[in-house]
């Protein structure tokens, strides 16, 4: 089952995430506010050039981007995500959420697709289980050709 978009951070009014970000003793600065809003607007992980081209011009240079990623993903708050191409793209987390979950990338048009379910869980305590692990967690995203691609 995929899920468009719904993770829990989307419902979360702008207003909380800066509490949130007031909560570890972070100012809130415009370009951080505008960050959240860009983050909270869009259903799939962004990558820094992403964010930064949807910013209004002038806001803010690309390093405080790259910095206020950094920051939000220390402090919990984004998760990033690899897709193989070099690129990290971040999501905001809900506040009581750990972020897990899968994506389907398209890989001629780079459409995400986020995959509701996680069948990897009951395989993952068995692996920590056989091995003597604990904590023990994975990443996992599928690549296809979409339907708009196929054509």
């Amino acid at each position: 089952m995929v899920k468009r978009h719904g993770h829990s951070h989307r419902r979360q009014e702008l207003s909380a995430l800066k509490s949130r970000l007031r909560g570890h003793a972070r100012k809130i600065t415009s370009p951080r506010a505008a960050i959240l809003e860009i983050l909270r607007a869009y259903p799939h992980p962004l990558t820094n050039r992403q964010i930064f081209s949807r910013l209004p011009r002038g806001r803010c240079d690309f390093a405080t981007v790259y910095r206020s990623m950094h920051l939000l993903e220390k402090m919990g708050m984004v998760k990033r995500f690899d897709f193989g191409d070099g690129a990290a793209r971040f999501e905001l987390v809900g506040e009581h959420d750990n972020g897990h979950h899968h994506h389907l990338v398209c890989t001629r048009c780079a459409r995400i697709v986020e995959i509701e379910v996680c069948v990897l869980r009951k395989i993952e305590k068995e692996i920590a289980k056989r091995n003597g692990f604990a904590s023990v967690t994975h990443r996992l995203e599928f690549f296809g050709v979409c339907p708009a691609c196929r054509g």
